[in-house]
């Protein structure tokens, strides 16, 4: 399991598909509230004039020397739901970013988020 103190020290560096084929630089963590634990991330993609933010799992990554390796393909994660590069995810996003993923999505006890950025 990648640590979250490990993964904030790798933004910037290029996040790679399954076949290490790159898929942009990584932006961003976003942890499971209910545990604490590195959940998802953004992933900066686009064209130079026209950035955006798509999420992934990074359940099953992998860290090598100068990138992160999801355990996602290129295209599906560059189809994710985003948001623009100084978004914020809205509340009523997180199911919609779970379900591309065919991953199972719950609110906590209380009804609060599951996805928090750090």
């Amino acid at each position: 399991m990648i640590q979250l103190a490990d993964i904030r020290e790798w933004r910037q560096h290029d996040v790679v598909d399954q076949d290490a084929k790159k898929i942009g630089t990584l932006e961003s963590v976003y942890v499971d509230t209910a545990t604490d634990e590195p959940s998802f991330a953004t992933v900066t993609v686009g064209l130079p004039t026209r950035h955006r933010l798509v999420f992934v799992p990074l359940g099953g990554a992998t860290a090598g020397p100068g990138y992160l390796k999801v355990a996602y393909p290129k295209t599906l994660v560059k189809d994710s739901p985003s948001i623009d590069v100084d978004g914020v995810l809205a509340a009523e996003q997180e199911p919609a970013v779970f379900a591309h993923y065919a991953l199972e999505y719950a609110t906590g006890a209380g009804g609060e988020r599951r996805l928090a950025r750090r």
